[in-house]
């Protein structure tokens, strides 16, 4: 039979149960015994049907969208997280449209105005400019899922990686190496760089319980999360004089720059110097030698930030926003271990 004239009549007929019956096992309703189930199941497969998820939207009043905003899609990060919502939303047949902010104010007001709202259910939102205050008096009702550092209470339901607990972890690895002169790379200025603020916190309350001094000479600031700017900021080191023999980066692809200077100035890694990112990009595991790293449970990441959302769209607004954090862990590699 033709998939595109398969109907919930013909799964019915084929299983011996009724529209009704084939309708709730289709859409997931628990109150349905095994034996139909497992029937209703069997013809769906034989017959090959395919619900019709614009008819149902239609009927829902929805459009079977949703949106992912982030700063910058050609950062291996949100290049990958952006990757598993879409794999994530398509099990729930939903579309991911996805919107490249910038990381700017302007770009990102308008996704909080809802600029776009006739056209999505919901938005997972990566914001870097934004306030507090520029969510609180959000006016737009669209349902809305928050990822990143940032905290802005109440504004919306939150997914988040514990960033100074995992900068800790990664800065006492490196001195529990016995690195002593350990630098960090990483450090804005800016008031909105709240990603920046926390792993740097999570650096010093390493250097703390390790017994280790705090020197500011051996923070570096970057402009952006770039290789580029891990080299820059490598070179900086360098010439210096300062001579650290541990460094850890803000993000990988600094860490994946940092590297490539050490290297061209005859340094090796991790023998001179040992060097930690965060993130866990691919490209990490498959440079030489491999990047030490924080690795953030991105699956986790994606399926919780579209459950939240799915949640919101179907029972509308609630008066609690909730956060959810995210496991991760340090994926010790030879770039610390040799």
């Amino acid at each position: 039979m033709d998939r595109a004239r398969v109907g919930l009549k013909d799964v019915a007929r084929l299983a011996g149960v009724s529209v009704k019956t084939v309708s709730n096992v289709v859409n997931g309703y628990a109150h349905v015994t095994t034996a139909t189930r497992t029937r209703v199941e069997a013809a769906v497969k034989e017959l090959n049907y395919r619900p019709n998820l614009s008819a149902r939207n239609l009927r829902q009043g929805r459009t079977g969208i949703i949106a992912l905003a982030v700063p910058e899609l050609d950062v291996p990060y949100f290049a990958e997280l952006a990757g598993l919502v879409v794999a994530c939303a398509e099990e729930r047949g939903l579309t991911v449209l996805i919107d490249q902010t910038g990381g700017t104010r302007e770009r990102e007001q308008l996704v909080v105005e809802g600029f776009r709202a006739h056209l999505i259910d919901g938005v997972i939102f990566s914001p870097l400019a934004l306030t507090p205050e520029d969510l609180a008096g959000r006016l737009d009702d669209t349902p809305m899922v928050l990822l990143g550092e940032r905290v802005y209470p109440g504004s919306a339901d939150h997914v988040v990686v514990d960033n100074v607990a995992a900068a800790r972890e990664a800065t006492l690895h490196l001195a529990g190496l016995g690195r002593r002169r350990i630098a960090a790379i990483g450090a804005q200025d800016d008031v909105a760089a709240e990603t920046s603020r926390l792993r740097l916190a999570g650096y010093r309350d390493a250097l703390e319980e390790a017994g280790l001094p705090y020197d500011d000479r051996l923070v570096v600031p970057v402009e952006t999360y770039r290789r580029a700017d891990g080299a820059r900021a490598m070179a900086a080191l360098l010439d210096s004089g300062l001579a650290p023999d541990a460094v850890f980066c803000f993000s990988d692809p600094l860490a994946l720059g940092a590297m490539r200077t050490l290297l061209e100035r005859g340094h090796t890694v991790p023998g001179d110097v040992a060097l930690a990112g965060f993130d866990d990009i691919e490209d990490g595991r498959y440079v030489t030698p491999t990047l030490t790293s924080i690795s953030p449970d991105k699956r986790a990441l994606a399926r919780q930030a579209v459950d939240l959302l799915a949640d919101r769209m179907s029972k509308g607004s609630q008066d609690v926003a909730r956060e959810v954090r995210v496991a991760y862990r340090l994926a010790i590699r030879e770039s610390t271990n040799g």
